[in-house]
């Protein structure tokens, strides 16, 4: 992959002002990590840690996902980590479909510059705009179009500890399915 082409994305996404998102925000989140990553993580949106330091997952969710992943047995620094929305939404209010709509076309940008062979879908957001599918409750650990597989946001483990464990044993199976499908 051609790390100047994520680089044009981010730029874009700097640029964007495709929707009402832009003008509130502090720093854009297009999302990093390796241009070569053969893991993919999506997540709902940049929270208010990653909205001032432009970071994906910088903040009370990144460190429960930072946990998930060293108890998978995955480094942060070999996974690209981004959002489906680059902005951060007002109040931290789940995203509306039409931000959605004109985000969704930069992380389709990403997955075809990237081409990792799994993508981690955590939570509702990610994984309707994904697959059109809702209800990640019924949906974590199983693996969709030989691909990806749907886990919970790291945030709802903030909310309910219990959900750990299924979000160590969804990372897993992403990390299964990327060695596989080598």
């Amino acid at each position: 992959m051609d790390e100047m082409c994520l680089e044009g994305i981010a730029e874009g996404v700097k640029a964007c002002t495709r929707c009402d998102l832009g003008a509130g925000r502090h720093k854009t989140v297009p999302g990093e990590g390796p241009c070569d990553a053969e893991i993919m993580l999506v997540g709902e949106a940049p929270g208010a840690e990653e909205d001032l330091s432009g970071r994906p997952f910088v903040g009370r969710a990144g460190k429960v996902l930072d946990r998930a992943l060293a108890q998978a047995g995955l480094g942060r620094s070999k996974i690209f980590i981004t959002s489906v929305i680059k902005c951060r939404p007002l109040g931290n209010r789940k995203p509306k479909a039409g931000e959605i709509d004109e985000c969704l076309p930069i992380l389709q940008a990403q997955i075809d510059a990237i081409k990792p062979e799994a993508i981690g879908l955590m939570g509702n957001v990610a994984t309707k705009a994904i697959l059109g599918l809702e209800g990640v409750t019924g949906l974590h650990g199983r693996v969709f179009q030989d691909r990806y597989v749907v886990t919970y946001h790291p945030a709802a483990v903030l909310r309910r500890r219990e959900l750990q464990e299924d979000l160590v044993s969804d990372l897993k199976k992403l990390k299964e399915l990327s060695l596989r499908r080598k």
